[in-house]
């Protein structure tokens, strides 16, 4: 049974391996030891903190393979996003410009580098195994956080944001970093998120043209880039639009990526999930596949199970899954439908 939980520090190596494999952009998920063992240190530091607003915590899951404790995935939540440094993003405006004499008006669709997301919590960390791809166990990966969110909502902000990678091709060229970035930095896109990854992205975001880029002067290539999502960042982006998140008005200001945004009360899995009691017996033939979590803090635990539940009832788990949740009979637990 796949179990997602909190990272511990011995997943560490494991984690690592996940890292590794991740695309080029998840700047959040560093192939890299040390800042690895900082990640999970500040984790476990955040879900041991008593807290009563959204501040600097993180929180950092894994999905692990309860049977060979294999890790085959991994997400996580910053609570604010910014909080010790602002949290950069290109914002699409259209610029009019107009001329009363020559009666020419014409509309200019501009970027212009903001931290307006500053302060919101922010989904980072996202990676599942190849195989795992579109099953629900990517469900699980990327949804579970947000049931987690729900049931500690005094630890988060009112409205949600999340960076997906955008377009690079096979030999990691983004060709919206080429147009911008890299006029004022001398390396290319891989080297960038490298170091963004092992450092900071606002060293490099504060070095970038605080002065609107008009998006006509870029070239087509760059153009065609600005929202366009990594084939590997699929999966999550598909998720999340489900979720109910919007595509709108930001993108990512190195590779173009598209910034997503949902007011927390109105994502999915938060807004439509329920809390309910727990019988230990057989479930029901003839179910769908559920996402169930326990509300614990530490001890967090969510899985995908197969549920015959009828809203407003309890809902009836079978003795393992009520053993990876860690609950007994009579235990409130959240579900929502994959």
């Amino acid at each position: 049974m796949l179990v997602m939980r909190p990272a511990q520090m011995a997943d560490l190596t494991e984690v690592q391996r996940l890292a590794a494999d991740s695309p080029v952009g998840v700047t959040s998920l560093p192939d890299d030891s040390d800042r690895l063992r900082e990640k999970i240190a500040a984790s476990e530091a955040s879900f041991s903190a008593e807290v009563s607003f959204n501040g600097e915590e993180s929180y950092f899951f894994v999905l692990e393979d309860s049977e060979s404790g294999r890790l085959v995935g991994c997400s996580g939540i910053v609570a604010s996003a910014g909080y010790s440094e602002p949290f950069y993003s290109f914002r699409n405006e259209t610029f009019v410009h107009n001329s009363r004499e020559l009666k020419i008006h014409n509309k200019i669709h501009v970027l212009s580098l903001c931290h307006d997301l500053t302060g919101n919590s922010l989904l980072t960390s996202f990676y599942v195994e190849r195989p795992l791809v579109n099953t629900a166990w990517s469900e699980l990966n990327s949804r579970g956080r947000l049931l987690f969110l729900a049931n500690h909502p005094e630890r988060f902000a009112d409205a949600v944001v999340v960076e997906i990678v955008g377009y690079s091709d096979e030999g990691g060229d983004s060709p919206f970093w080429d147009a911008v970035g890299r006029n004022f930095f001398d390396m290319n896109y891989t080297e960038a998120e490298r170091l963004c990854g092992l450092k900071s992205r606002t060293f490099l975001a504060e070095l970038m043209p605080h002065y609107p880029i008009y998006v006509p002067l870029l070239p087509d290539e760059a153009q065609e880039a600005m929202g366009q999502v990594h084939p590997r960042a699929q999966i999550s982006f598909d998720i999340l639009m489900r979720e109910g998140f919007e595509t709108d008005h930001y993108i990512d200001i190195f590779d173009g990526g598209p910034t997503l945004h949902a007011r927390t009360s109105g994502i999915r899995s938060i807004a439509q999930s329920r809390v309910v009691p727990v019988r230990i017996g057989e479930p029901g033939k003839g179910g769908r596949p559920y996402l169930v979590s326990n509300g614990q803090l530490q001890d967090f635990r969510a899985i995908v199970a197969e549920l015959d539940w009828v809203p407003g009832k309890p809902v009836t788990l079978s003795v393992a899954a009520a053993e990876a949740l860690g609950v007994g009979e009579g235990v409130s637990v959240r579900l929502v439908a994959v």
